[in-house]
């Protein structure tokens, strides 16, 4: 009779180390950026629609028909599912680990809520059969919740290795903002111009809601690019002509600059061969890595892990 008390009570004082909680943080933000991938996916093949109903794929049958396109929409459903799942777990998780700081168990919480805001997000772009405004919001919550845990998983880390003050100056450190800020946009421009271009997301294509002409959408991203090229090139200079005083954070900024030059050699690859949704897919992969290498290098430039200068 005193065993299911005892449990209780033992799960009540649990406490958990970084070291212990490193796994979560590492599981919630591998997820995060799966779930980019799946979404995409389900966009690019035409699947947005291939479940009609919500949580279950049709009326009256809530696993998939033999349908490939059901598939990929309900596989998609159940990993956010997983998802949602992980990031519970790692909000209650950093809530027993008592060696992080106060925001960033605030922080795994603000994550936990915006996984969860995806499910009836999801719900409004079936019922809206996709419009491109509600679907752009899907991904665009999706990109800052891999933000949040890109930041989370750093501080967790911190917590483990040890965290020092900032090795470069103030000017680049604010630099740091001002690329994560122009990347940001640079996704946001590039998710107009898939709500202009020709992958629907499901349905018949002239059915489907779209964001005016493609061209001049995808002109403003390449304008995007440029801006972004700019500051991340000068940080890539900085970094390199001082890489002796911290050198992982100069190879850091050096793999995302290599991801950076793959990805627009990438984006010129489909703009030529007209926009096969392969190497659409290929180019979200690299947009979401890019994306977390810029955030960690930006949060990198403000709480630097002891580990990343020479010492």
């Amino acid at each position: 009779m005193n065993a299911q008390p005892t449990a209780l009570a033992r799960l009540r004082g649990l406490v958990l180390s970084p070291a212990q909680f490193l796994p979560f943080a590492l599981a919630q933000l591998t997820a995060l950026w799966l779930i980019v991938l799946t979404g995409a996916a389900v966009r690019l093949t035409d699947s947005g629609l291939g479940c009609r109903h919500w949580p279950g794929c049709e009326e009256g049958h809530p696993l998939p028909a033999k349908n490939g396109h059901a598939f990929i929409e309900f596989g998609n459903r159940v990993f956010g599912g997983i998802t949602i799942g992980l990031a519970l777990v790692g909000w209650l998780a950093a809530r027993r680990t008592p060696a992080l700081p106060r925001w960033s168990v605030q922080l795994s919480l603000v994550i936990f809520l915006g996984t969860l805001l995806q499910a009836p997000i999801g719900l409004l772009a079936v019922a809206s059969d996709l419009r491109w405004p509600v679907v752009m919001l899907h991904l665009l919550l999706s990109i800052a919740l891999l933000a949040g845990a890109t930041v989370f998983a750093l501080e967790v880390r911190a917590s483990v290795v040890g965290r020092m003050q900032p090795v470069v100056p103030l000017e680049l450190r604010r630099l740091g903002l001002l690329f994560t800020g122009a990347c940001f946009l640079l996704i946001v421009s590039g998710s107009l111009a898939t709500a202009a271009g020709p992958h629907s997301g499901g349905g018949k294509a002239e059915d489907i809601d779209r964001l005016g002409r493609l061209e001049p959408v995808v002109y403003a991203h390449a304008a995007v690019v440029g801006v972004f090229l700019c500051a991340f090139l000068f940080s890539l200079g900085y970094l390199g002509a001082r890489r002796e005083s911290s050198p992982r954070l100069f190879a850091l900024a050096a793999a995302v600059f290599v991801l950076l030059l793959a990805q627009m050699g990438l984006g010129e690859l489909q703009w030529r061969t007209h926009l096969p949704w392969g190497l659409v897919l290929a180019h979200v992969l690299l947009a979401a890595t890019v994306w977390v290498g810029t955030v960690a290098l930006a949060t990198l430039f403000w709480r630097p892990n002891v580990d990343f200068a020479d010492r």
